[in-house]
């Protein structure tokens, strides 16, 4: 079964819904740092205290919807070690193709789109075809932060994958509001505080 193995040896499965495509919706969206390290800053006296590259993590989130037309961040906390989001992909919207594009920082001040002619192969394009909005967004916020962190030789790195979590009804909304809006509160109880 080739097709269940990568580099012949083996193959994660995706914790993708199957029967859901990804092209529009909103979504709970949770995004580790490597390790848990605690890049984005630290809590104290419940408060977040924001890092250099925290701070510009939270200027790519409230800049979502001007890079991507189809994608919206109402609602967000940043965490010292992770990133929780909820993600209104709108499926109604005509959009240009992502595909050879990110979102980057210009040496440190505005967040812009480039075009790269690098990466356009057929295998890649139909890999970000079958993977859906909502991981093409937030591929390229994390490639973002990663190029900015590289650029300004800030320690940074992500963890592989994130989870989602298919908002269906607005007792799941209010439920992940709240879970957002008193997440700084209750660090010490938090399962990511390591």
């Amino acid at each position: 079964m080739p097709n269940d193995l990568f580099k012949n040896r083996f193959r994660i499965p995706s914790a993708r819904a199957q029967w859901h495509h990804y092209n529009g919706g909103m979504y709970f969206v949770t995004i580790c740092t490597a390790g848990r390290e605690h890049f984005f800053g630290e809590i104290t006296n419940s408060e977040m205290r924001l890092s250099a590259i925290g701070e510009y993590t939270r200027q790519c989130i409230e800049n979502t919807s001007q890079h991507t037309k189809y994608a919206q961040v109402p609602l967000y906390v940043i965490m010292p070690n992770h990133l929780h989001l909820i993600v209104i992909i709108d499926d109604a919207q005509l959009v240009e193709t992502c595909h050879g594009a990110s979102l980057h920082a210009n040496h440190g001040e505005s967040l812009q789109w480039r075009v790269s002619s690098e990466g356009k192969n057929q295998k890649m394009q139909d890999v970000a075809n079958h993977q859906g909005r909502l991981s093409a967004v937030i591929g390229l916020f994390k490639q973002s932060v990663t190029r900015h962190a590289n650029a300004n030789n800030i320690p940074f790195a992500w963890q592989t994958r994130f989870h989602d979590h298919i908002i269906r009804h607005t007792d799941e909304i209010n439920h992940f509001a709240e879970y957002i809006q008193n997440n700084v509160a209750k660090w010490d109880t938090d399962e990511f505080n390591v």
